[in-house]
């Protein structure tokens, strides 16, 4: 099973599984083709828009365990 870390960029968890798109555009990241996605952190990310970047990493890692 495929977990992810609050250090890893946006890019790389969607390369994990690109069903985390979906996940991150509900909650109001709307940028995950942006090119700064590739670079910035899922804890920067959600600082960035005003996430609980705890709250976001376990609703990924939920949704991870169920694959």
């Amino acid at each position: 099973m495929a977990q992810i870390s609050k250090d890893m960029t946006i890019g790389e968890i969607i390369r994990v599984d690109q069903g985390i798109i979906p996940i991150l555009m509900a909650s109001g990241m709307h940028c995950v083709g942006c090119p700064s996605s590739q670079g910035e952190s899922l804890e920067e990310a959600a600082m960035v828009h005003g996430m609980d970047a705890d709250q976001l990493l376990e609703t990924i890692n939920e949704y991870l365990s169920t694959k």
